[in-house]
């Protein structure tokens, strides 16, 4: 075997007990990986745009549909449809290709996006909103492994730089051009526009996407079995679960019985499917994930960076409008310059892992990271926009040198006909994470809220984070004391949410100090003979 990322300090190897792994094919070539590349990047865009294209457009969307007490479930069922959907299409892209899959997602999601386009009512887009995210699943997992497939080891670092400026480029533009279609058009075009976007990508894909005949079925081989049931178990307690995570403390109490009735429904099926699973022959989610500690590790450190991004995307923009009184534009921004750093130190940190390993630069990342975030309650009140804004810079330089050398380096421990379950293995716990920190974190807020605002010194103030959000729009509602007052309670429970985003910090370095093995088992690359595109 190669070292880890062919230099010293962590760069070595270690085997991967009964793994019984090939490499399997090699990547590409440099020559004709262009088409390919470019319907990736269309591909990963249609994903990383949605939710914030569809955020601008909400108050048309409530206007002409109505529904606005369920209104949420536009972005909560595309998130569970993504999510449960992640390890189905890893398993389908190693047992089937990439490219099947990678077209089936690009279909379902465009047929997705028109019947979206097409919905009479809220319940109806609801659903649409599902099957699209039912697409997306396979999109944001079969582009990442279709980039480790394309790229060697040292090249790696940049296409994944290219797909973290899409993301990237979308948390920018996806409000102006949601907001645009909005006001001068119609709010169905945000999900039109997808068509000849994702008719590009699908184009590309069929036209220049050739699997290794290394991957294709040798004649008179059996035909791989579809581990059905296990995938329904996974569908199913995966929705149970996220379901009971996004919707308690929000649409019903976390101690009522839709919330334990969804919890407990949600652990019996869990125990189901071990039992299924344990039992097939392709399993859905094959035990080695867990067994082996360079996936396990990876799985659990990127869960726990999930769990901390939801202080930065879910509550810095509330802070800036309530605190500092920012527009919605420009909190919009002071959230978006952790999206430039992030790429950048993405694609800076082979330089840092070819010297000093994955797992060191891994921890070297989020160490700063916890840092950072230690020093977000320390800023002023009510402060500058720029403080802030500094903050989110350096956070998204931290966790792209803490993110990219983890992606990267547990693929390289797989072959090819494990790479695409091992991928979306590590993606479904980071969307875990994120649905556990915004529960988690949601209750944190709302609870020092609460003890806030029972000591306050006027009563008849609003109860919770969003109905006080909506106070602070409309200042003139309120006393300049009052005003205060809540701004302040604000401050106090976003400032909590970041100790506890700094706590997540913590637990993905004791993670990778404790758990991870101090070298990556990276498998060595075969000659690129017979690419994935040409």
């Amino acid at each position: 075997m190669v070292s880890d990322a062919g230099g010293n300090g962590d760069g070595g190897t270690e085997a991967i007990p009964g793994s019984g792994v090939a490499p399997g094919p090699s990547p590409a070539t440099p020559r004709g990986r262009g088409p390919v590349v470019a319907a990736l990047m269309l591909g990963m865009a249609l994903s990383a745009i949605d939710g914030t294209i569809v955020s601008t457009a909400v108050p048309q969307i409530v206007g002409d549909l109505g529904g606005f007490s369920v209104f949420s479930w536009l972005f909560s069922g595309y998130l569970l449809a993504v999510t449960v959907s992640l390890p189905v299409y890893g398993k389908l892209s190693d047992t089937f290709g990439r490219k099947p899959v990678l077209i089936a997602g690009i279909a379902l999601f465009l047929f997705g996006s028109v019947l979206c386009a097409a919905a009479w009512n809220m319940a109806a887009l609801i659903a649409f909103r599902v099957v699209q995210g039912l697409g997306g699943g396979a999109l944001q997992g079969t582009v990442q492994t279709i980039a480790a497939d394309l790229y060697p080891l040292k090249e790696r670092p940049k296409i994944q730089a290219k797909l973290s400026t899409v993301w990237a480029t979308s948390a920018v533009a996806g409000p102006v051009i949601g907001g645009l279609l909005a006001v001068y058009a119609d709010w169905r075009w945000i999900f039109l526009i997808n068509l000849p976007v994702g008719a590009l990508a699908l184009w590309l894909v069929v036209r220049h996407l050739h699997e290794p005949s290394g991957t294709r079925r040798a004649a008179g081989a059996p035909r791989p079995r579809i581990d059905w049931a296990g995938a329904l178990l996974v569908f199913a307690t995966g929705t149970l679960l996220l379901t009971a995570l996004v919707q308690g403390g929000v649409a019903w109490p976390w101690l009522s019985a839709p919330s334990l009735g969804l919890l407990a429904g949600s652990v019996a099926l869990g125990a189901l499917t071990v039992v299924v699973e344990r039992r097939a022959a392709e399993p859905i989610i094959p035990g080695w994930v867990w067994r082996r500690r360079t996936i396990a590790s990876v799985n659990l450190a990127l869960g726990a960076m999930g769990l901390l991004m939801v202080a930065p995307t879910v509550f810095l923009p509330t802070y800036a409008q309530s605190v500092l009184g920012l527009g919605p534009i420009a909190a919009g921004f002071v959230l978006s310059v952790m999206t430039l750093s992030w790429p950048v130190a993405a694609a800076f940190s082979n330089r840092v892992y070819n010297r000093i390993g994955f797992r060191r630069t891994a921890i070297t990342g989020m160490s700063c990271a916890l840092l950072i975030l230690l020093a977000f309650p320390l800023l002023p009140y009510p402060g500058e926009a720029w403080q802030p804004a500094l903050i989110m810079l350096l956070l998204g330089a931290a966790l792209g040198l803490f993110q990219l050398p983890l992606i990267v380096g547990v693929q390289s421990t797989v072959g090819w006909a494990e790479r695409g379950t091992t991928t979306a293995s590590v993606l479904f716990c980071r969307q875990v994470g994120q649905s556990v920190g915004a529960a988690l974190f949601g209750a944190v807020a709302n609870g020092i809220l609460a003890s806030r605002l029972a000591a306050a010194p006027v009563p008849g103030l609003p109860g919770d984070l969003d109905a006080i959000s909506h106070a602070l729009d409309d200042p003139g509602r309120l006393s300049a004391a009052a005003t205060d007052y809540l701004r302040r309670a604000v401050d106090a429970a976003v400032d909590h949410v970041y100790l506890g985003a700094a706590g997540a910090a913590a637990l993905a370095l004791l993670v990778l100090v404790f758990v991870a093995p101090r070298r990556f088992p990276v498998l060595p690359e075969e000659p690129a003979s017979d690419a994935p595109a040409r």
